[in-house]
């Protein structure tokens, strides 16, 4: 995104000796925000988008507000508004694993399908504070994990805000219902509905990494640069997804596994990967082999989703020019 500040100034207050002031008091809730638009809406574009247009009217409305609420209270009104806005008659964003069964390594891959169907991958660094509490970052890096933003993305909109201030925000019911204009009956009656939704989805946010997930990660990374399909399936679930969004395939066994990465996708052999943050998960760049002698060029951004002893599952997401500078990650590797 760009810089929003000649915008924002052409349609905002007067230059003021407060202009310095409000700005900083505006971006000092660009990361929540981004997070907050992030789970309403699945996208990471999408959520800076939302972020934009939220900053922009507040800055426009900026001499109106009275400080009857806390700024932070009036903001996510704003965002609230704004995202509901943009999932006006948009069909919900999803996972491979959530819209097919599981093939095998003889499907074809089929064709790819437009960027609006799929839960996007975010940095970590657009989402979480750079010197927030532990615990609180901790709690958000649960709560921006794929599985549980793609099940968000089952509720109906005004579910969806609900649930993620009531229970990702730890907003009151009084809270609530005064940002979305209702009752807090209607709050309560709200979040009950999407408690159950999200109950049947079976996904939760799920709890930081610890020292032993650590190290299966690393065992993963190692499994996966020497291409060795039993240390490789070792780190994996029997049953184990393995998706490749823009494509609607995704597989679901140890042998089909193995057979997708030495048929299919063979060209993965000597890769490299390089660690990024991602959706509060382990994720990596992965460069594969090119044409060039001693070149890797990128060839997917892997997120893992790990639970207790092993892994259960991995998106590779490979539409690596939307990505790759998303992440900061270069355009090559050099060996």
């Amino acid at each position: 995104m760009g810089d929003t500040s000649t915008t924002e100034r052409t349609t905002g207050p007067p230059e003021t000796g407060r202009t310095a002031e409000l700005e900083a008091a505006l971006e000092g809730h660009r990361a929540e925000l981004t997070a907050y638009a992030y789970r309403m809406l699945g996208s990471a574009f999408e959520a800076e988008d939302a972020v934009q247009e939220t900053m922009i009217r507040a800055w426009r409305g900026i001499e109106g507000f009275e400080g009857r609420a806390a700024l932070r209270s009036w903001l996510y009104r704003i965002a609230t508004n704004v995202c509901l806005d943009m999932l006006k008659g948009k069909q919900r964003r999803a996972r491979p694993i959530d819209l097919s069964p599981a093939g095998t390594a003889e499907t074809a891959l089929g064709v790819a399908l437009p960027e609006a169907a799929w839960i996007e991958p975010i940095p970590d660094g657009r989402v979480l504070p750079e010197d927030g509490d532990p615990a609180e970052v901790a709690e958000s890096k649960e709560s921006i994990r794929l599985a549980f933003v793609a099940a968000l993305q089952r509720l109906p909109p005004r579910q969806r805000a609900v649930l993620i201030l009531r229970e990702v925000l730890r907003w009151k019911a009084g809270e609530v219902a005064e940002l979305l204009d209702t009752t807090v009956v209607s709050v309560n009656s709200a979040l009950q509905r999407a408690r159950a939704a999200l109950a049947r989805t079976g996904s939760r946010p799920a709890r930081p990494l610890d020292e032993a997930e650590h190290e299966l990660v690393t065992r993963y990374v190692d499994a996966f640069e020497r291409y060795d399909m039993d240390a490789l399936t070792a780190v994996l679930r029997e049953d184990a997804f393995w998706s490749m969004p823009p494509f609607e395939l995704w597989l679901r066994s140890h042998g089909d596994v193995v057979a997708w990465c030495l048929g299919p996708g063979i060209g993965c052999r000597d890769s490299r990967l390089v660690p990024i943050a991602a959706n509060g998960s382990p994720a990596f760049g992965q460069y594969k082999p090119s044409e060039t002698e001693d070149v890797l060029e990128p060839w997917s951004l892997q997120v893992l989703e790990v639970s207790g002893d092993r892994i259960d599952g991995i998106t590779f997401f490979l539409d690596t020019a939307r990505w790759f500078p998303l992440f900061d990650l270069p355009p090559r590797l050099e060996v």
